[in-house]
């Protein structure tokens, strides 16, 4: 994406981390959606620093395993490397304050439980989604790190999907939100379900 962005944009190759130019904040691998990209250093610490404030909303489409019990809630859980796998993330006591806001959309029963989740990150860590609706026995559908690789449906990749991103124009200050259709394997899997 990167080397996208710098042949379409080149004027962004000063904007943010040198390694990641322009880039405000990521998704995880396979997740799909919406990412915000700033073109001038301004900008772009203007979108970090709503970020850090909390007041860029970001809301996540995710299929799950089973349907929780409680049809809405806050995962409020902190989040760290996990001790035994560096290269997973885990809810651990000494990790970082993480809060995700869900609401159960829909909810199906063959040919599997599943539910679809509507997520709201208060904070941005790390897997954050992922690993709260794991540790709530709701791993996603399709996540081989974290539990959501199961026989009877069959997903190449997380079935999670960044769906909206609101936040205050840098210049502006006028709010702007953005959407981004469902993507096509999430409604073919969705359409399985009953």
């Amino acid at each position: 994406m990167v080397n996208f962005l710098l042949a379409t944009h080149p004027d962004i190759a000063g904007v943010g981390d040198p390694m990641r130019p322009g880039l405000v904040h990521r998704l995880d691998a396979g997740t799909t959606g919406l990412i915000v990209v700033a073109r001038t250093q301004q900008a772009y610490e203007s979108l970090v620093e709503q970020l850090s404030s909390r007041s860029v909303t970001r809301v996540y489409s995710v299929l799950v395993w089973g349907v929780p019990i409680s049809l809405n809630g806050v995962i409020d859980a902190p989040i760290g490397r996990d001790q035994r796998d560096p290269t997973r993330m885990a809810v651990v006591v000494d990790g970082r304050a993480s809060r995700t806001h869900y609401v159960v959309k829909q909810s199906f029963h063959e040919p599997k439980d599943a539910a679809l989740v509507e997520c709201r990150l208060e904070t941005g860590r790390t897997h954050q989604i992922r690993v709260h609706l794991a540790s709530i026995g709701h791993p996603v559908v399709g996540d081989a790190t974290y539990g959501g690789v199961r026989s009877g449906l069959r997903a190449g990749r997380p079935m999670l999907h960044a769906q909206e991103l609101a936040f205050d124009h840098p210049r502006t200050g006028e709010r702007h939100t953005f959407t981004a259709p469902t993507p096509q394997d999430f409604s073919a899997l969705l359409s399985l379900l009953s």
